[in-house]
């Protein structure tokens, strides 16, 4: 019989320390029922890990927070009927056949700029990409001008901002040059045409860091470019870098600091597309592509004020993209109006052959809407309230207004360990090899998740199940949702949603964008767009900047601001 102190010495070379201390520790709670201070003791002493008591302290804690939840997840009625909501999938070269079928998409492209002149370098950063797009199409500016003045811009307020962590600048001209040059020749790939976009930084770009937010992928280069990056490419789009994002995609704090929001940069930008929506708001990019697992593309923008499309799941592919969750993981493009949102999502929808999640529907951009047969759906109580600025414009539209009532939400918080569950066996070998600097919470969520047996995660998806028949009952026949306080809801069924800044308001010295979240039907996404449009019309607002000369100048004369307390602002950790 080995003695521990042998025992030790042939786990620990194996790098079996930490691991077998948390599945010893899992196998102790089966045993007893609970986590208890002398299970941890026993874990420590079989497998030589040695704790101090705060680390007690939070591994308790953290548990029991799971198991907590675990038990209101048990407590959900489920027949024999409730299915498991994944597909294995037996032959997953198939996934080629089902990209053969080309996307089913037809836009038109806008026709909207008045401008015969270019306008002033501040006004053209500022113009939403639809327009921007016109302009080079009539030759009015080029593609080259751009890149220049959104490099220039990126380089000049990322010290205010902090949400650049690597430009592209000569990828950039040499696309940029390529678009122009296509456009003399007669070659004009659409309404992205030269038009210059910053990607999340957890998107692939070959030849270039995909950080991740960590600092442990510093200098991880990418070998080749995500799916996305590719279908962008191929519209002419012209990509200036990579920015921030939360390290992991949670939050706005990465390696190189808090991302800041455009409109007070006393404040985070929230997250973890924290940079995509930052660089857009500030008139550093022409749009961007973020991602969402729990609220990423909803909240900043929200917090900044950007326009945005999370869309249905399944409607982008994620290939090449860091997965944190692989069932509720989506791409989404952030803008400056609805229309380049539209434009944006007709380039890179649709199955590809890479992601097996991915799916290919039709797209039709712009939609027609006949407005008074559409039924708005708003959280009861708030139908008859005459103050509210967002059903002021739905009733300006002649749309009805109906209260909608979703299913109950006291268990769905508990849903969210899904999202631990795949995220830990995503990050697994960096945790048991101590990769964890910069991971701020997720090193104690992924030890945690460990806890979770598999037949729980198997019956959280399956809640999950109920909850998407559920929240489809309680939406029957409402076609749009206007803010509903949705977001855990939908991104756990997969509705798309979009966020429209409404009004800027100051307060304190200081501006604060009001926004309005709508959310629409599974596959409707062209639908709640054109809503989204018939809307954007009817506020102001939308297209007002922030003073980003005036932060800088600020930043020049005193040191950074602090961020202060979030207050009544969304959640700062979103995924």
């Amino acid at each position: 019989m080995w003695h521990r102190r042998e025992w030790l010495a042939a786990a620990v070379p194996l790098g079996l320390g930490s691991e077998a201390f948390l599945r010893r520790l899992a196998a102790l709670a089966r045993r007893d029922g609970e986590i208890t201070a002398d299970n941890l003791h026993d874990a420590e002493w079989i497998t030589g890990v040695s704790l101090d008591d705060a680390q007690r302290t939070a591994i308790l804690e953290s548990v029991k927070r799971t198991d907590e939840g675990l038990k209101k997840l048990r407590a959900v009625p489920l027949d024999e009927n409730t299915p498991f909501p994944l597909a294995f999938l037996p032959e997953p070269q198939r996934l080629e056949a089902r990209a053969a079928r080309p996307p089913e998409t037809m836009v038109t492209p806008p026709r909207a700029t008045t401008l015969t002149t270019c306008p002033d370098d501040e006004t053209l950063a500022f113009l939403p990409a639809s327009e921007l797009g016109e302009m080079i199409r009539n030759r009015i500016v080029t593609s080259s001008k751009l890149a220049s003045l959104y490099l220039a811009r990126l380089k000049k307020f990322d010290p205010v901002l902090l949400c650049v962590v690597n430009l592209t600048g000569s990828l950039a001209m040499e696309q940029a040059e390529r678009a122009d040059r296509e456009l003399e020749l007669g070659r004009y790939r659409g309404p992205l045409h030269g038009i210059p976009w910053v990607a999340k930084d957890l998107i692939a770009v070959k030849g270039v860091p995909n950080t991740w937010g960590v600092p442990l992928r510093k200098d991880a280069i990418a070998q080749r470019n995500a799916r996305v990056v590719e279908r962008l490419d191929e519209a002419g789009a012209v990509l200036l870098g990579k920015v921030s994002l939360g390290a992991l995609a949670m939050g706005d704090k990465w390696f190189g600091g808090m991302t800041r929001n455009p409109w007070n940069p006393s404040r985070g930008s929230s997250g973890s597309s924290a940079g995509s929506a930052a660089a857009v708001v500030a008139g550093l990019a022409g749009f961007a592509i973020g991602s969402e697992t729990l609220g990423s593309i909803v909240s900043p923008s929200i917090r900044c004020g950007a326009t945005a499309l999370r869309p249905t799941f399944g409607r982008i592919s994620r290939d090449g993209c860091m997965p944190l969750s692989w069932t509720m993981d989506k791409l989404g493009p952030l803008a400056r109006s609805v229309a380049d949102l539209a434009l944006v999502f007709a380039a890179i929808h649709g199955a590809d052959g890479r992601d097996s999640s991915a799916v290919t529907e039709s797209f039709v951009w712009p939609g027609s809407l006949n407005l008074p047969s559409i039924r708005v759906g708003v959280p009861p109580g708030v139908v008859d309230d005459q103050s509210n600025e967002a059903l002021a414009v739905v009733r300006e539209m002649g749309c009805q207004l109906v209260p909608v009532e979703l299913p109950a939400s006291e268990h769905l918080q508990s849903l969210l360990n899904i999202i631990d569950v795949e995220a830990a066996a995503m990050f697994d070998e960096a945790l048991r090899a101590g990769q964890t600097e910069g991971w701020h919470e997720w090193t104690e969520v992924f030890r945690a998740a460990m806890y979770i047996p598999a037949v729980d995660y198997v019956r959280m998806q399956r809640v999950r199940q109920q909850l998407q028949l559920d929240f489809a009952k309680a939406t029957a026949g409402v076609d749009i949702l206007l803010d509903a306080n949705d977001l855990l809801h939908t991104n756990l069924t997969g509705h798309p949603s979009v966020v429209l800044p409404r009004v800027i308001e100051l307060s304190n010295g200081r501006f604060r964008p009001r926004c309005t979240v709508l959310t629409g039907r599974l596959y409707e996404d062209d639908r709640l767009l054109a809503f989204a449009a018939e809307y954007e019309r009817r506020v102001k607002g939308s297209l007002e900047h922030p003073p980003m000369e005036r932060w800088l100048k600020e930043l020049a004369e005193k040191e950074p601001l602090e961020p202060d307390s979030p207050g009544g602002e969304p959640d700062d950790s979103p995924l």
